[in-house]
């Protein structure tokens, strides 16, 4: 688009067509990622809800159900802010629209890409990160074009100073493709499916590194940058304080990549890692909390205006929310806590307390700001809106508060021991069935957030519908490219003004400020294989347990159990000896879990019968009365697909695991001696009619091997030691 000049007066057009698309995607998927949300919270207290489909199975649903929340709904809240007000604060049109409309096609063709390889069973297992590499190279594609068009947009701004909420989009682009292509690094197998660059130690700490860092550089600092420009012009105030802005943004950019072993306390990562985990996620309390503070502050003066808008009633509870869950967090990563939290639905309330509140909170407020102004309309119903705004607090209320009580609950049951020493719950499964209400109490919540949204989406409906899409919007603006603008006090620039003017250098030091912790912490574990130590009895899986181990993958079993069983007595005495770092070698992806709604299972091998996994898999109340676990029929009708067993073991191979050379041969031979094997033992059991060409062949064989190397290495074996169980009260 043209503009024409008059002195330093400007007209230009503002595309409000591509802030349409985005918000109408955002509206949808956020409808069918809170719908899915639902569904798998029935699923914990109905586990054959929906049925035995195995695309409809808990294990599909819950990644999906993710990614939906995460990509879908925030992803596309984020470019609806950005988009609308980017625009707005540089004073021009995006740079391209040809790029703004590859960026938004592109970006739903990859959820309709992991919406259908998700619930197929195509995913990597990486918190988060589960989607295949072909999909993930499409998003690092799609990312670099939004970049580009943000990037160009701030290069043709017509104002010298770059506003702080550009500040937190530009941290936001540079850091999530740092984070997005470091952790990706896998090799394919086939289309779908690949194998981690990293194994064990190394892949947890990569994955936890980008994990903690998607929720700090996807949920937070966009969201942060929406809130500096959203709330001041909703409020009709300027922003608290420009240097607590300052302070909030460079703090958070160079602390917040550091937090992310905090998710792998008392595992098998290096100690020094976990320290300083720990000690990042603290100090963040404190640029955290500024930002808080700057926005509620913002609203000094306008809190009349509050009890009337319902924007900024979402924006209130939104800051809010995200004060508590940065509160929160940092206190779950100091280890005696961590203990305490760590694998329970504690964290699980910790997530949606920031996820519904803080991200879902200014998404609708956005929504609810945007829709009548580029409509040219009034806000259909402030009535319905309120409406909204209660059911939305409601259901999050009602899903937290039961999600918090019961994690704590669960997790004092497994820690309990009576006076004899032994354990009082050495079932797990007692310890499920205590706080099974509150699970039913989450689904009434997360179904009261859902009846909020539809309800949204009929009055975003209307007020559209009582107006006329204003799709380029007519703005007269002052060119200041060419002036020296004083700052609020009218002395010369400050540094950081200064620093403002020139944003190709701004975000190169914002780059600097977050490579800093990801050097540090990335380098040592990652790179360096030395400093994982070994075990000399810890072999490469057989074919037949690397294809059992895909199909555990596959199927989310990683969403329930754990593979790692932490220093504490509660757990060896349930599981046996703790889980040492030279275990994990050739586990691509590594399988520690981050919940436990069901037994830690690293000791799993040898525990039980090969029969009574074959009944467990097939019916879990068959062995375990009221288990909440979903049967997995497919796996005995499914024939086992050798096809690719030569080229996985090839891959291996690339990777450094040490089959012999030419093995890729010998494997699928092998792989049916192996299951041949495990179909007698089962048919020796009583089992009639078994198959040694199913799917369930090979869960079964790796499920029996899962803990079993440490217990054929001799005494002092192996080049490491075993530090004391920490004992608990």
């Amino acid at each position: 688009m043209g503009s024409t000049t008059t002195g330093h007066v400007e007209t230009v057009q503002y595309d409000n067509s591509i802030v349409r698309a985005f918000a109408v995607a955002t509206i949808g998927w956020g409808v069918v990622g809170f719908l899915v949300g639902v569904l798998v919270a029935i699923k914990f207290y109905i586990p054959e809800f929906l049925g035995g489909l195995d695309f409809l199975s808990f294990g599909r649903l819950r990644p999906l159900h993710t990614n939906a929340v995460i990509f879908a709904f925030a992803g596309n809240a984020i470019f609806l802010g950005v988009y609308y007000s980017l625009q707005r604060l540089c004073k021009t049109r995006m740079y391209s629209d040809k790029l703004s409309k590859f960026h938004f096609w592109g970006w739903q063709l990859i959820i309709v890409g992991a919406a259908i390889t998700l619930p197929l069973g195509f995913t990597t297992s990486k918190e988060y990160a589960e989607l295949e590499w072909p999909i993930d190279i499409a998003i690092a594609i799609v990312w670099i074009v939004f970049g580009w068009n943000m990037i160009g947009t701030i290069l043709r701004r017509k104002d010298k100073h770059i506003y702080v909420a550009i500040w937190f989009y530009l941290a936001t682009f540079i850091t999530v493709a740092l984070l997005h292509v470091v952790n990706s690094f896998a090799l394919p197998v086939s289309l779908l499916k690949s194998y981690s660059a990293y194994a064990g130690v190394q892949d947890a700490l990569v994955q936890w590194w980008y994990g903690h860092n998607a929720v700090a550089f996807f949920l937070t600092t966009p969201f942060l940058g929406i809130m500096y420009y959203f709330v001041p012009k909703a409020a009709e105030r300027p922003v608290y304080s420009y240097r607590l802005s300052i302070i909030h943004f460079w703090a958070l950019v160079f602390m917040y990549i550091w937090a992310g072993p905090h998710h792998l306390l008392y595992t098998a990562l290096p100690g020094w890692a976990q320290s300083l985990g720990v000690v990042f996620s603290v100090m963040l309390i404190a640029p955290s909390w500024g930002g808080m503070i700057n926005g509620l502050l913002t609203l000094r003066g306008a809190w009349d205006k509050v009890r009337e808008d319902p924007v900024l009633k979402f924006m209130v509870v939104g800051m809010t929310a995200y004060g508590m869950a940065t509160f929160d967090g940092p206190m779950m990563s100091l280890k005696n806590i961590n203990a305490l939290t760590h694998y329970t639905d504690y964290v699980v309330a910790h997530v949606h307390l920031g996820a519904l509140l803080w991200n879902g909170g200014l998404a609708f407020a956005m929504l609810y700001f945007i829709f009548p102004r580029i409509y040219r309309t009034k806000l259909y119903s402030v009535s319905m809106a309120n409406w909204h705004f209660w059911l939305m607090t409601l259901g999050v209320v009602l899903y937290v508060i039961p999600m918090y009580w019961g994690g704590i609950v669960q997790s004092l049951m497994w820690k309990q021991f009576l006076p004899d020493g032994t354990l009082q719950y050495p079932n797990f499964l007692e310890t499920v069935k205590e706080i099974l209400p509150m699970y039913i109490l989450r689904s009434i919540g997360g179904t009261f957030y859902l009846l909020g949204a539809l309800l949204g989406v009929w009055n975003l409906y209307k007020t559209a519908k009582s107006g006329k899409l204003v799709a380029n919007e007519e703005a007269q603006v002052v060119n200041r490219m060419g002036e020296a603008v004083a700052n609020a006090g009218g002395k010369k620039d400050t540094w950081h003004r200064m620093l403002e003017a020139k944003p190709v250098r701004f975000s190169v030091y914002t780059f600097i400020a977050v490579a800093i912790g990801g050097i540090v912490e990335y380098v040592p574990t990652a790179l360096v294989k030395s400093n994982i130590p070994t075990i000399a009895s810890v072999t490469p899986y057989t074919p037949l347990e690397l294809e059992g181990s895909d199909i555990y993958v596959r199927e989310g079993c990683y969403t329930c159990h754990s593979q790692m069983v932490r220093p504490f007595r509660s757990e060896t005495e349930r599981y046996g000896q703790y889980s040492m770092a030279g275990e994990f070698v050739y586990d691509r992806p590594y399988q520690w879990g981050s919940k436990r709604t069901g037994p830690d299972l690293h000791r799993v091998g040898g525990k039980y019968p090969d029969a009574w996994h074959w009944k467990h898999m097939a019916d879990p109340r068959s062995t375990s009365p009221e288990s909440i676990m979903p049967s997995y029929p497919w796996m005995y009708a499914n024939k086992l697909d050798v096809s690719h067993t030569e080229g996985k073991i090839i891959t291996m191979q690339r990777l450094g695991v040490p089959y012999p050379a030419g093995y890729e041969r010998q494997a699928v031979t092998d792989l049916q001696k192996q299951a041949s094997e495990v179909a007698a033992k089962l048919t020796e059991s009583g089992i009639k009619n078994v198959d040694s060409s199913k799917e369930i062949i090979a869960l079964i064989a790796y499920l029996q091997r899962l803990g079993t190397d440490i217990k054929k290495a001799p005494e002092g074996q192996g080049n490491v030691t075993l530090p004391k169980t920490e004992g608990e009260n």
